[in-house]
């Protein structure tokens, strides 16, 4: 394969490595809106009168957590897939740079 060819062929893995990044990244955010749309009803719970004892943050906090663990759960199966396939890209990059002249690499 001639150079011009591989520079060609890193370019379309490089943007096809982006293109999955992104998606991992719209996952997250899909993700964090579901959180923020939970919060409110996670509220923090007082224990006993309210002026006497103060809320009970941990176990708000172990309800985010949960709450957190529960959806991206539903969302694992992507996350994984493209998780994967990020590390097959980064291999091909690496590949395909080692085989470039460095000062063709970024050119």
């Amino acid at each position: 394969m001639s150079i011009p060819d591989r520079r060609t062929q890193l370019f379309r893995i490089e943007e096809a490595r982006r293109q999955t990044q992104r998606q991992l990244d719209m996952i997250d955010r899909l993700i964090m809106k579901r959180m923020t749309a939970i919060i409110p009803r996670l509220k923090l719970q007082r224990i006993g009168h309210r002026r006497r004892n103060p809320a009970d943050a941990r176990a708000f906090l172990e309800r985010y957590r949960s709450n957190l663990a529960a959806i991206t759960l539903e969302r694992q199966h992507e996350i994984g897939a493209l998780s994967r396939k990020l590390a097959r890209q980064d291999a091909a990059i690496k590949a395909l740079r080692a085989r470039l002249p460095p000062d063709l690499i970024r050119a």
